[in-house]
């Protein structure tokens, strides 16, 4: 499980990026390549690193359900997930 400090600093920047999207968009359609320099580091998205929603885990990650590999085999195991089975044949 992550540090709660790595998962807050990953809101955080995922909170950056969003109050600065649009902004962000403009600046880039203009071609004003000095203005978006000066933007925060963290409103980039390419800073944002796929976590695990439960645990913050950076490995493993299923992006279509948003939790690492870990946590998606118990609650899938568990029946939290809808339609989600175990394999068998």
């Amino acid at each position: 499980m992550a540090k709660e400090s790595v998962k807050a600093r990953q809101r955080k920047r995922e909170a950056m990026v969003a109050k600065f999207a649009e902004k962000r968009a403009a600046l880039k359609a203009a071609g004003d390549y000095m203005a978006l320099d000066q933007l925060p580091k963290n409103a980039s998205p390419v800073r944002l690193k796929n976590r695990c929603q439960l645990t913050g885990r950076p490995k493993g990650y299923m992006r279509h359900f948003g939790l690492c590999r870990n946590m998606f085999r118990d609650l899938a195991l568990a029946g939290k997930i809808p339609g989600v089975t175990k394999a068998s044949w």
